[in-house]
């Protein structure tokens, strides 16, 4: 509270002492310069704030120093008991003697020693020893409440480990200052010590204030609450160890630590004090100041006690610039010639300030270190040679109590060390692996940010780099495989509910297509397909409903990189398979005339074309949803509808022949579209394939006798190459409009409302306009979000995981962090408030 004071006090007089020097300025000197009016206006009311304060320093001390002395005369003027007769011939006799003495100092002679009877003064002495005590005690009884003690521990200065002092009846161990602290001068203000324990003042009896309310940001033990020294003094003698005080106290603890390793610089206390604050900082792990202050401390500290070969990586960025440990043991290491190691040069990237390290790195902390490694090993088999900078390391060591600082000039066997810090080059290597590894486990972060206890999962597992399955073994991988091998071998038909069951461990009512894709995904990584693909199917199963699992002939990371080609086919399958279904049955002629278009396609690889197989299967096997195709193609664009006829009509020449049953499941689409039925004959007469009998040579009279002319063989239908080109680049058309059909369906499939379209891809629009509200504000309470989540007809849980996926999923964090209530992240507020205002909107901003 005097700091504040103090600072109002300085500010009000600087402020007034600047209007008078600027009074001054407009109306006596005008004639001076510029540099000079500005130099007085401004330095003169710094000089008179100084003085002032300086002056009222020495009266507060002064006064102090006297009402001391009025104590001290209070004190001895208190009136004691009486005493008794013994007391007073004692005293008597006492008077004779100083009597005696004067007037011998008065003669000429030299003095001599009055004559004394030894004997008679320890009878004496022993006869008053017991008046004398009771008359200490009483006097003791009458000491005023506000009376001091100048001291009550025979300590004085440091106190070792090994030793103890004793402060207001308590035991508080060593490690500690005790005694009259030191002053400092600070700034032009004499400050003491703050972390001596000053015995002479005032300790309550109790100490209550485990809040530090008695306490200043930099406290000092001279400067806190009676109440405060009392609670100070007993997390002291309870064993330092007790993390509900709070941090105020174990920094005046810290303080004294601090002081004793620079300042005193005793090297019989380093490791004992080094240890010390490795412990503290466990107690208060998530204080951003501890892990700061206590951290930097440790960082120029431990190299007292360990050569730079010992001294291992960090991962933990612990402030604004690279921790001096780091700096010193790799500089070290550049001065030798050494390359640098993966660990040291993932150490350099994730304590530099200015490195970026997405989700992925912190969510799959333990695989992100284990893969960088790896990559890295992989990219620089013997290190990473980097070239040693010319500038030397240098530290500056700022005590946390702001009492001294010091310069620390390093040497490694004899020799300055380089300092790093100027060097870019190595942590854009170090970023750009990182980048890597991030991406591979970015499936693997998604899946935890959406199941945070699935680790450990099937899935999960699956969902690792390839690279990491012997790191981060599962036992139940192996039992996975068995069982998929089993499902092969019986045709590969299986519900898809087993399968979710079999990867995730419970069994899902609904199945949206994002964890279908996870399935697949997973899958994948073992060696097996799921079709139908999730990423280009045209609808996603439902969980009653039959899934295909066949064998890939080999793990695949990225069941998204496919050919333009795999695309095109697939596409084409499944308009084949709408026209097959028309009829209600599969007849051998189109499966084949399938199987043999899958077949006769250049372009594919090996896996495509197993992909492409067991995608036909469960085409022919899965009967598409006539009342859904119907529902989803009556609307459909003018535009729209000649790019599916046309898809319909090439896929029905794919085999070169037409049959009945395919005009039959064309005319069935086209009511579907709304067309009229008649238009499938005109669409599949447009075709290059001939249906009509050949025309032969008409006859012709000649002479008699003459042979007639055998007829020309009638040839197989001929496809025109170009004519199937522009089937296919018709197919390639038709796939973005079903795909953008049937991607709504999936929408509506998986719980949203297909008719609340927002500007948020991913969010219906109740979660939508929910959105737009949270954004409002920076904190939402518990109360406050469950009644937003009310008005807006959704239920608190599932609304925040909603809308924190769709944070995941577009900016890579989440939207509201738990944290006495909600925080809204500032970024994604921000970015939700652009995006508004570039469609012409604007989020209200509610008051906190």
């Amino acid at each position: 509270m005097s700091s504040i004071l103090k600072f109002f006090r300085v500010a009000f007089f600087y402020a007034l002492y600047f209007l008078m020097c600027m009074i001054a300025v407009v109306t006596v000197l005008q004639g001076w310069p510029v540099g000079g009016q500005m130099l007085f206006a401004f330095g003169l009311p710094i000089v008179l704030v100084w003085w002032q304060e300086k002056k009222r320093s020495r009266k507060v001390q002064a006064k102090a120093l006297a009402v001391a002395s009025e104590n001290t005369r209070v004190t001895q003027s208190e009136p004691v008991a009486r005493v008794s007769a013994q007391e007073k011939r004692i005293e008597r006799e006492r008077e004779r003697t100083r009597k005696a003495n004067a007037v011998q100092s008065s003669s000429k002679a030299p003095p001599k020693p009055p004559k004394q009877d030894y004997a008679e003064i320890m009878r004496a002495g022993q006869s008053a020893a017991p008046a004398l005590s009771a008359i200490a005690k009483r006097y003791e009884n009458a000491r005023p409440s506000s009376w001091k003690p100048q001291s009550n521990s025979r300590k004085n200065g440091w106190i070792p480990a090994a030793d103890t002092a004793t402060v207001a009846g308590r035991d508080i161990g060593g490690m500690v200052y005790v005694g009259t602290p030191p002053l400092l001068n600070h700034h032009g203000y004499r400050d003491k010590c703050r972390a001596y324990i000053d015995p002479s003042l005032s300790v309550a009896r109790t100490g209550g204030d485990r809040a530090g309310e008695g306490m200043s940001y930099w406290p000092g033990y001279s400067d806190i609450s009676a109440r405060s020294r009392a609670t100070y003094l007993e997390w002291l003698a309870s064993g330092r160890t007790d993390p509900s005080y709070d941090p105020g106290y174990m920094f005046l603890y810290f303080y004294g630590l601090e002081r004793r390793f620079f300042v005193d610089q005793s090297n019989a206390d380093a490791k004992d004090i080094i240890t010390e604050v490795r412990r503290l900082i466990s107690l208060y792990p998530e204080n951003h100041s501890v892990k700061r202050y206590l951290g930097e401390f440790l960082d120029i500290a431990t190299l007292a006690e360990t050569e730079f070969e010992a001294l291992e990586p960090t991962f933990e960025r612990q402030g604004w610039e690279l921790p001096f440990s780091l700096k010193y043991a790799i500089g070290a290491r550049l001065d030798k010639g050494e390359n640098l190691t993966a660990d040291w040069v993932l150490s350099w990237l994730m304590c530099h300030p200015e490195s970026h390290l997405r989700t992925p790195a912190t969510r799959c902390r333990d695989e992100f270190l284990a893969l960088f490694k790896i990559r890295f090993d992989d990219r620089f088999p013997i290190g990473l040679k980097v070239s040693k900078p010319r500038k030397h390391l240098k530290a500056t060591y700022r005590a946390a109590s702001s009492e001294f600082e010091g310069t620390l000039n390093p040497t490694a066997d004899g020799k300055p060390v380089p300092d790093i810090s100027g060097l870019r080059k190595p942590v854009e290597i170090a970023q750009e692996v990182a980048d890597e590894v991030i991406d591979d486990l970015d499936k693997l972060s998604r899946y935890l940010g959406r199941n945070p206890e699935g680790r450990g999962s099937i899935e999960a597992h699956a969902l690792l780099p390839i690279d990491l399955w012997s790191l981060f073994p599962s036992t139940e991988m192996e039992a996975l495989k068995e069982w998929a091998r089993g499902i092969m071998q019986s045709g590969g038909l299986v519900p898809l509910a087993d399968v979710i069951e079999k990867l995730e461990g419970q069994r899902s009512a609904k199945i949206g297509k994002r964890q279908l894709t996870g399935a697949a995904d997973a899958l994948a990584r073992l060696g097996f397909g799921l079709a139908p693909d999730p990423r280009f199917a045209l609808r996603s199963p439902k969980p009653e409903e039959p899934v295909v699992l066949f064998d890939l002939d080999g793990q695949i990371e990225k069941l998204e990189d496919v050919s333009a080609s795999y695309q095109t086919v697939l596409m084409e399958l499944a308009l084949a398979s709408f026209v097959a279904h028309a009829d209600g049955r599969i007849a051998d002629a189109e499966r084949k005339a399938l199987e043999t278009q899958i077949a006769s396609v250049e372009g594919l690889s090996e896996q495509e074309r197993y992909r492409l197989q067991a995608n036909m299967v469960w085409f022919l096997a899965v009967p598409p949803d006539m009342t859904l195709l119907r529902r989803k193609l009556k609307d459909v664009g003018v535009e729209d509808q000649t790019a599916m006829r046309a898809a319909l009509v090439g896929a029905a020449h794919a085999d070169g022949v037409i049959q009945s049953e395919e005009v039959a499941s064309i005319e069935k689409v086209y009511k579907a579209l709304g067309l009229d039925p008649a238009l499938a004959y005109s669409d599949l007469h447009a075709g290059e394939i001939a249906d009509a009998p050949r025309t032969v040579r008409a006859a012709q009279p000649g002479n008699s006798g003459e042979a007639i002319p055998k007829l020309q063989k009638a040839a197989g239908p001929v496809l025109d190459a170009s004519r199937i080109a522009a089937i296919r680049s018709d197919t390639a058309r038709v796939s973005s409009v079903l795909g953008q059909i049937f991607d709504a369906e999936e929408e509506t499939e998986e719980g949203r409302d297909s008719k609340g379209a927002t500007l948020f891809t991913g969010l219906d629009a109740k979660h939508g306009a929910l959105l737009l509200d949270l954004v409002g504000q920076e904190h939402w309470t518990e109360d406050s979000f469950e009644q937003l989540c009310g008005q807006h007809g959704l239920m608190p849980s599932g609304a925040l995981e909603a809308v924190n996926e769709w944070a995941f999923e577009t900016h890579d964090e989440a939207l509201l962090d738990e944290y006495d209530g909600y925080d809204v992240s500032p970024e994604i507020a921000d970015a939700v408030k652009q995006k508004l205002e570039g469609e012409g909107r604007h989020v209200q901003i509610e008051a906190t």
